[in-house]
């Protein structure tokens, strides 16, 4: 598990390095293989995390296939947004199979929905002056994803938490930079933040 967890790190490094000069290429190596590192490194957890963990390798899956849409040369940001949304859903099942209580996922998400009003009511504007026929799903996804980090949270796992909350901010900074405002650094900072966020999630594992 070792020797995975840091062949991701380094592979995840270069993919870094790729997005920040522009290495399409290498990236186009890296970034799948990142995942699919960290799901070898969820795979061979100890059958104690059970159905959390196949939950968690069938988000991983899902969300390999969002990274491999989204980095193609062609405009494939809807079927990316779908495998990432159903990725969340499989985190979230994940998530609870250890039993955090009703309470504690609905305190959460009213703490994730309470610091989620203020990107929120920047990006949805944006995208609906962008593209009216994205607001049903980006909505959506925005739903989704602020409860898997509300789960995240409630389960009391720091690692599971943080990794959520950072995967939050990658997707966050992918709406912002293509709906709100362009920035330079956006496509580096994001996939920093993305990667950080599964390694978090995958790591709660260990718990």
């Amino acid at each position: 598990m070792v020797v995975l967890l840091v062949a991701a790190g380094l592979v995840a490094v270069a993919d870094w390095w790729a997005v920040a000069t522009d290495r399409r290429a290498v990236e186009y190596v890296c970034k799948p293989l990142t995942l699919v590192l960290l799901i070898g490194v969820a795979v061979v957890f100890h059958p104690e995390v059970g159905a959390r963990r196949d939950w968690f390798v069938a988000g991983l899956v899902l969300s390999l296939a969002g990274d491999i849409f989204l980095m193609l040369p062609r405009d494939l940001f809807v079927p990316g947004l779908a495998s990432f949304l159903a990725g969340h859903v499989c985190y979230i099942v994940g998530l609870t199979r250890d039993g955090p209580s009703v309470g504690r996922i609905a305190v959460a998400a009213i703490v994730v929905a309470a610091i989620g009003v203020l990107p929120a009511s920047r990006i949805l504007p944006a995208v609906r002056r962008h593209d009216l026929k994205m607001v049903g799903p980006v909505t959506a996804y925005m739903v989704v994803i602020s409860a898997m980090v509300a789960t995240a949270a409630a389960t009391g796992i720091v690692l599971a938490a943080l990794g959520a909350a950072l995967f939050y901010v990658s997707d966050a900074s992918i709406a912002w930079d293509r709906f709100v405002t362009r920035w330079s650094w956006a496509r580096t900072w994001i996939m920093v933040t993305y990667h950080l966020g599964q390694a978090g999630l995958v790591l709660s594992l260990t718990r």
